[in-house]
């Protein structure tokens, strides 16, 4: 399995600190993506054999609790979402309490339609997706959490 990054202290990415992963990979390819350095299957790192426990040390660092986001590349696409899966259900299962938002190129109806066991048991542990393909002709810097108007930021937990 590949990765594209980590960041222990993103502010950008999700809400209040956040811990960031970025899935390697992408079927999508949007026109004007912010990371298609992210897209090619076989780029970016080897994902270490520690990554649950470095994410979540990383989450509680200096005594500061910081939220959980997994961007992309495409986390939700086969080819990455047993690794998101297993992320995921590690940092719920440490902390119960956090937001999890997750980015996904797909819409959540996409998402819902697979009717995959694998999908279905990451978007039970987020809290946040933030759904649908970026669209340059849509673009827009001053969303909240979003690149493009047509992507949508869905509640999962009735919680956001």
């Amino acid at each position: 399995m590949r990765y594209a990054g980590f960041m222990p202290n993103d502010f950008i990415n999700g809400i209040g600190v956040c811990v960031s992963f970025w899935t390697q990979g992408c079927p999508h390819h949007c026109l004007g993506c912010h990371n298609p350095e992210a897209w090619d299957f076989e780029g970016g790192y080897e994902v270490p054999i520690d990554i649950k426990s470095r994410i979540i040390k990383a989450i509680s660092a200096n005594g500061i609790q910081r939220n959980f986001s997994i961007l992309g590349g495409e986390p939700l696409c086969k080819q990455n979402e047993n690794l998101v899966n297993e992320i995921v259900t590690a940092v719920r299962t440490a902390y119960p309490n956090i937001k999890i938002f997750i980015w996904s190129g797909y819409t959540y109806q996409d998402l819902l339609s697979m009717n995959s066991p694998v999908i279905n048991s990451i978007l039970e542990k987020c809290d946040v997706l933030i759904d649908g393909r970026f669209e340059l002709e849509n673009r827009d810097i001053t969303l909240k959490l979003r690149g493009s108007s047509n992507q949508n930021i869905i509640d999962l937990e009735g919680k956001f």
